[in-house]
C-alpha cells in the first residue's frame, strides 16, 4: 500500500471519515469524508502514509465493463466513467447517499457464494459436483452500480457542450488535447500537431493558454513527462528504451529534457519512486 502503483482498471476510492493525502500521477490530491476519487486504466496512485482514515474501494475488472450488446442489461459503463471528474466533493447527505449504495454492491457481490446459507444449492448427477451458477448477481450488480454511476454522472457529471455551441478556442484545443494522447511518443513539435489539425502555432497556443493557462509547447511537455514517470515508476525498462518508446533520439536528449522538467535525472526518480 505504500508503493505507487499504476492499476489496468478502473477504481473508486470513497473516503467516509478521516483525512488523508493520496497522489494521483504524483500530484497531490487532499482528501476528507466525502472525497470521491475516481482512477482510470494507466494512471498511477499512492495512498499517502496517513493511516487515520476509512473509506471504501471499489474496482472494475475488465470484464465488468462490457459494451452494450454483450451487456445484460444494455447499460454502457464506461461513458459514465469517463464522464465522472478524477475527484468529486460529496456533501454529507451524498455521502450516506453513496455509502448506502456502495455497502447494497458488496453485499449482493456475497449472493451465491460457497458457505452461506442464501447461496444456490449444487447439482449432483454421475459422482459429478457442479455448483449452479449465481443465476442474476451479475446482472443485478450491474444494476446497481449503473444506478450509482448514474446518480453520481447526474449530481458531478462533467457536461460538454455540444460542438456547435463551444467556442472555436475550447473545440481547437479539445482535438489539440485528443492529439497529443494518441501522438505524444511520435510527434514532440506543436507544429506537427498544428499541421495536422490546419491551424497555426500561434493559434493552437492561444486556445491552449485560454483553456489551460499554459503554451501548447509546455502542455505537450507534461504529457510526455507524465508518461515518462509512469514508465520510470512501474516498468523495468532501461532508459535508453524508455528514451525510445517517448520517441526521444538521444538518451542524453531524455535526460537532459527530464531533469529540466522536473530537476531530476531519471535515474534518481526511479530510485526514489521504487524506494519511497
Amino acid at each position: 500500500m505504500r508503493r505507487t502503483y499504476c492499476y489496468e482498471f478502473y477504481m473508486l476510492i470513497c473516503v467516509t471519515e478521516g483525512q488523508c493525502t493520496h497522489f494521483v500521477d504524483f500530484e497531490p490530491v487532499e482528501c476528507s469524508a466525502g472525497t470521491l476519487l475516481t482512477l482510470r486504466p494507466g494512471q498511477a496512485h499512492n495512498f499517502g502514509s496517513e493511516e487515520d482514515w476509512d473509506g471504501w474501494m471499489v474496482l472494475l475488472r475488465p470484464e465488468f465493463l462490457l459494451s452494450a450488446e454483450a451487456a445484460p442489461t444494455g447499460a454502457e459503463i464506461s461513458p459514465l466513467l469517463d464522464c465522472l471528474p478524477g475527484i468529486i466533493c460529496l456533501d454529507p447527505a451524498e455521502l450516506r447517499r453513496a455509502m448506502q449504495d456502495i455497502q447494497c454492491i458488496h453485499d449482493d457481490a456475497r449472493l451465491g457464494l460457497p458457505g452461506r446459507p442464501d447461496a444456490q444449492p449444487g447439482i449432483e448427477a454421475a459422482g459429478v459436483t457442479a455448483s449452479c451458477p449465481s443465476v442474476g448477481v451479475d446482472v443485478l450488480l450491474r444494476c446497481r452500480f449503473y444506478a450509482l454511476l448514474t446518480w453520481l454522472a447526474f449530481l458531478h457529471g462533467q457536461r460538454q457542450e455540444p460542438a456547435s455551441q463551444q467556442s472555436a478556442m475550447l473545440l481547437r484545443f479539445r482535438q489539440f488535447e485528443k492529439l497529443v494522447d494518441e501522438r505524444f511518443s511520435q510527434w514532440s513539435q506543436v507544429g506537427d500537431y498544428a499541421s495536422y489539425l490546419g491551424c497555426t502555432e500561434k493559434s493552437l497556443t492561444r486556445a491552449t493558454l485560454a483553456v489551460q493557462g499554459i503554451s501548447a509547447k509546455a502542455y505537450l511537455s507534461k504529457r510526455i513527462v507524465l508518461e515518462a514517470k509512469r514508465l520510470l515508476t512501474h516498468t523495468d525498462l532501461s532508459i535508453g528504451a524508455l528514451s525510445g518508446r517517448l520517441g526521444f533520439g538521444e538518451v542524453d536528449r531524455f535526460c537532459k529534457f527530464f531533469k529540466r522538467e522536473t530537476r531530476f535525472t531519471p535515474k534518481d526518480f526511479r530510485k526514489n519512486a521504487t524506494t519511497s
